[in-house]
C-alpha cells in the first residue's frame, strides 16, 4: 500500500522529472534530502537515489516549539545553511524529494504541515515532501518496509508498529505522563529509591542514595535542582546508567531495571501485528545500559510476543528518512500514510 496523505497530495511518486547532470557526474534531478529533527538538534543528509545520501551534517540547536507547535520558520533557519553546505560538498543542487522526521510531529505538527512543504519548494526546489513523526523514521531506519514493531528508547520512549496497512503507536507521552521504561523513567525511579533510603522509608536503596549524592549533592537540594529545569527529562535520564551499575548487587536497582524491561515489552506488544511473523527491533541510547536491562527485556518479549522475531535495528532515524525519500523518488513506498504520522504532499 502506497502512502496517501489524503486530499491535495499525490503518493504515487516516481522519477519522471527529466535528468540534469551535476558537476560530479551525479543526477541532480533525483536529489534526495533527509532531515531528523529531535530534542538534541538537527541532522541532515543530502544525496541522490543512485548514490544514497552520504553527505551529512548536524546542528546541536533543537528546533523551537511555540504556540503553533513545531516552528517551521526556525526549522528552515537551522536547515538552510546545512543544506547549502551539503550541496557544495556533494554537488547535488536540487533535492527533488525531501523527508523531514520530527519529534512531536503527531501532536505539534500542524504548522509544519501547513507551511514547510512550500518553504522547502521555494528554498531548494523540492517537488515532493514527506513529513513524518520521528517514530516513523525510526521504524523505517530500523526495519524498512516490513511488518513489525520498533521501540525507540532513550531519554523518552515511543513504540510504533505496522502491518503495512495502518500504524499503531504506544506511549511517547513524555516523562510526566508516560515514557515508561525510558531513561528518564529509570532515573526518576532510582532517585525515588534514593530518597526513600534518605527518609528511612521502605523500598529505599542505600546504594542508590550514595550514587545520587555523588551525582547531585545533598538530597535536600534535589527538588530545587530538578523542578525548575527545562531539560528535566535529560537530567533524570543521566542517573539511569548509575541505576544500571547498581543493579548487579542491589535488589532495588535490579527491580527497577526489570520493571523498565516489562514496560518496554508491553509497549512493543501493544503495537506489534498479531498475525504472521513480524519483526521487533529496539533502537536508541537506552540499549547501552547493557545486560541488566537487555536480559530481562529478552525474557519479557519472549513471553509477550512469542510469534515475533527479534532483530537488530538496521539504521537510525536519519537513515530511515533517507530510505523513505529514496522510496518516494522511485515510487516504491509501501509504508502507510496517515496525516499525523506520515504525510506526503506535492507543493504547489
Amino acid at each position: 500500500m502506497t502512502a496517501d496523505a489524503g486530499p491535495g497530495s499525490d503518493a504515487r511518486v516516481g522519477t519522471g522529472h527529466g535528468r540534469h547532470e551535476g558537476r560530479d557526474g551525479g543526477d541532480r534531478r533525483d536529489g534526495i534530502l533527509a532531515v531528523d529533527s529531535g530534542g538534541s538538534g538537527l541532522r541532515v543528509a543530502l544525496g541522490t537515489v543512485a548514490r544514497g545520501a552520504p553527505a551529512r551534517r548536524a546542528s546541536a540547536v533543537p528546533v523551537r516549539t511555540g504556540p503553533r507547535g513545531i516552528d517551521p520558520e526556525h526549522l528552515m533557519a537551522r536547515l538552510t545553511p546545512l543544506v547549502r553546505a551539503l550541496s557544495d560538498e556533494s554537488g547535488v543542487r536540487r533535492p527533488v524529494t525531501a523527508v523531514v522526521g520530527a519529534a512531536g510531529f503527531g501532536t505539534l505538527g500542524d504548522a509544519l504541515r501547513t507551511e514547510l512543504p512550500g518553504a522547502l519548494a521555494r528554498e531548494f526546489g523540492v517537488r515532493v515532501v514527506a513529513l513524518a513523526a520521528d517514530a516513523v523514521t525510526a521504524y523505517a531506519g530500523a526495519l524498512g518496509p516490513r511488518p513489525g514493531a520498533v521501540v525507540a528508547a532513550g531519554t523518552g520512549v515511543v513504540a510504533i508498529g505496522t502491518d503495512l496497512r495502518t500504524w499503531r503507536r504506544a506511549d511517547g507521552w513524555g516523562h510526566l505522563l508516560g515514557d515508561c521504561g525510558s531513561g528518564a523513567w529509570i532515573g526518576r525511579a532510582g532517585l525515588e529509591a534514593a530518597l526513600r533510603a534518605y527518609d528511612g522509608r521502605a523500598g529505599g536503596s542505600t546504594a542508590l542514595l550514595v550514587r545520587a549524592e555523588e551525582r547531585f549533592g545533598p538530597m535536600t537540594g534535589l527538588p530545587a535542582l530538578l523542578y525548575p529545569r527545562p531539560d528535566r527529562p535529560a537530567v533524570l535520564a543521566s542517573f539511569a546508567p548509575l541505576v544500571a551499575a547498581c543493579a548487579l548487587k542491589d535488589a532495588v536497582a535490579d527491580g527497577i531495571l526489570r520493571t523498565a524491561a516489562r514496560h518496554l515489552a508491553e509497549s512493543a506488544a501493544a503495537v506489534c501485528p498479531a498475525d504472521g511473523e513480524p519483526e521487533v527491533a529496539f533502537t536508541g541510547g537506552l540499549l547501552a545500559l547493557g545486560d541488566t536491562l537487555l536480559v530481562p527485556l529478552a525474557q519479557e518479549l519472549a513471553a509477550r510476543l512469542p510469534h515475533a522475531r527479534r532483530v537488530p535495528a538496521g539504521g537510525d532515524p536519519l537513515e530511515g528518512a533517507v530510505r523513505i525519500a529514496t522510496a518516494l523518488a522511485t515510487g516504491t513506498l509501501v509504508l502507510p500514510g496517515e496525516e499525523t504520522l506520515l504525510s506526503v504532499t506535492r507543493p504547489g
